[in-house]
């Protein structure tokens, strides 16, 4: 399904609704240490709060109840391994749809009932609903199918489906400690990810059935996943590495409420890009700090950009901070690119891997 479209939409009239505990809390230096080491991933080993207390600087004791304190508090949403979806062959992309934009709620709260559904954005754009959508590797409808279902039930005008074609960066750590420069800074470039599935067998899915989902902030928190798949704990977390080999596994790490701890805006850049330089833009483009995600996805007569980039900052000065660096640093002009800001969010969570919901949803709807 490379779009569907039914008729021509009408403008969007945004509503900026509020979300109750949104606003962002007073964190004081300490705990945006903790929060950036604790974002750069665990390590896998037994005790590692042991470890990030030691690089935070303080006692396992402190970090133990600052990283409590800082999950009670909403500022981080969970601590969980992110397992790579495309890895384990599971289909995903990015949709763009055209919905009432008078009560796009509606059509939201169809699509977030999909549960392969982990990312639903209000944005400023025709295109207004901007959702991420997996489908597993046994389903029945699948990727399209499921698309033309919630297509249909939201009551959406149109959709356009785009796919990650090339992976430049995932990184969803963001900056406690620097400034707007830091965000606006690049680092080294890293060669584009591979997506593609990968083997894995009963033993993977068993580990990530058991460790998937929030982890508590206790000084061993490997133990009882290890203990559900009747591993020990030296052996479940050898298996981590492996997977971490295998590309199954990218990392543990602590996922943050954006807003709560600072971060109120969050802006699309989407660029048009000419294909024989999307390789080498999209390498720079995904070298900036302040840059989480880094794609190529297709094109269409009404939508010309091929790479997008999501830019994460305290305010929306502070987005097109990062997103003019990108522009100035990369030749592009103003006709060359666009910025999409999300007024509300309708969803947000880690995907679940090998659950029933996916069969049961489909079962609902004509699977």
């Amino acid at each position: 399904m490379a779009g569907l479209s039914r008729s021509a939409p009408s403008a969007p009239k945004l509503k900026v609704r509020a979300r109750e505990g949104g606003a962002a809390v007073a964190l004081d230096d300490v705990d945006k240490k903790l929060m950036n080491v604790l974002q750069s991933g665990f390590p896998l080993i037994r005790e590692p709060y042991a470890v990030m207390a030691g690089e935070a600087g303080i006692s396992l004791s402190e970090a133990l109840e600052r990283t409590n304190r800082l999950l009670e508090n909403r500022i981080i949403r969970e601590i969980t391994p992110i397992f790579d979806t495309r890895a384990l062959g599971y289909s995903s992309m990015l949709v763009a749809a055209k919905v009432d934009s008078e009560n796009p709620q509606r059509a939201a709260a169809v699509v977030n009932a999909h549960p392969g559904v982990s990312h639903n954005y209000l944005r400023n754009h025709d295109f207004n609903l901007w959702f991420t959508i997996a489908t597993p590797p046994d389903s029945k409808l699948g990727l399209e199918l499921s698309l033309e279902r919630l297509m249909e039930e939201a009551g959406a005008e149109s959709m356009r489906s785009l796919p990650t074609l090339t992976l430049f960066k995932i990184n969803m750590n963001l900056e406690m400690e620097g400034g707007t420069d830091a965000l606006a800074s690049t680092v080294e470039a890293v060669p584009p990810r591979e997506i593609e599935a990968q083997p894995y067998d009963d033993t993977d899915i068993a580990v990530i059935k058991a460790l998937q989902g929030p982890m508590a902030a206790i000084p061993r928190p490997f133990d009882a996943a290890a203990e559900e798949v009747g591993m020990s704990v030296d052996d479940f977390l050898a298996h981590l590495e492996g997977m971490k080999e295998r590309h199954l596994l990218r990392r543990v790490a602590a996922i943050l409420f954006h807003r709560r701890a600072g971060f109120s805006a969050n802006g699309m850049g989407v660029w048009r890009v000419p294909e024989a330089d999307i390789d080498t833009v999209g390498r720079r483009m995904a070298s900036f700090r302040g840059i989480s995600h880094c794609y190529q996805r297709p094109t269409y007569e009404d939508w010309p950009y091929s790479v997008f980039t999501m830019a994460h900052g305290r305010n929306k000065v502070e987005c097109d901070a990062i997103l003019d660096a990108i522009a100035e640093d990369c030749g592009m002009g103003p006709d060359d690119r666009a910025t999409l800001y999300s007024s509300t969010e309708y969803k947000k969570i880690r995907l679940r891997y090998f659950t029933d919901d996916y069969r049961h949803w489909e079962e609902a709807h004509g699977a």
